[in-house]
């Protein structure tokens, strides 16, 4: 039987993104900007939240960074998001997209996105809006 979770979601205010991990659908997506000066108070709890999410095995996951600018702190945290997420896929069986969207022409964004894509070990998508 499915362990229930409950959805995580945290409001962007500022340097802060918005985080919504839905439980229920496997959709879980930072977005906005990331550029806080300690990036423990927000990312951590959504560690939390996705370790505890994935001790299930078997998972359908969407992760989507919808990022317009992040800091190299933020850098860091998503690195280690996509660890995990390799993690879960490889150790866990959990089926994994990471989708990557960056502003048509923002070349810095798709940079970004490619280098993470480098060390991605799940289907990794560099999509425009």
């Amino acid at each position: 039987m499915a362990k229930i979770v409950e959805n995580y979601f945290v409001k962007g205010e500022e340097e802060k993104p918005t985080i919504n991990f839905n439980a229920q659908t496997g959709i879980l997506e930072i977005a906005d900007s990331s550029y806080p000066e300690y990036t423990n108070d927000i990312y951590n709890p959504a560690m939390e939240w996705l370790e505890k999410y994935m001790e299930e095995a078997n998972r359908n996951i969407t992760f989507n960074f919808r990022l317009d600018y992040f800091n190299t702190s933020t850098s860091f945290r998503f690195q280690q998001l996509i660890n995990v997420l390799n993690e879960y896929h490889i150790k866990k069986g959990g089926t994994v997209i990471i989708n990557w969207y960056y502003e048509e022409g923002d070349i810095d964004m798709k940079e970004n996105g490619e280098d993470y894509a480098k060390d991605a070990k799940v289907p990794f998508y560099l999509l425009t809006y």
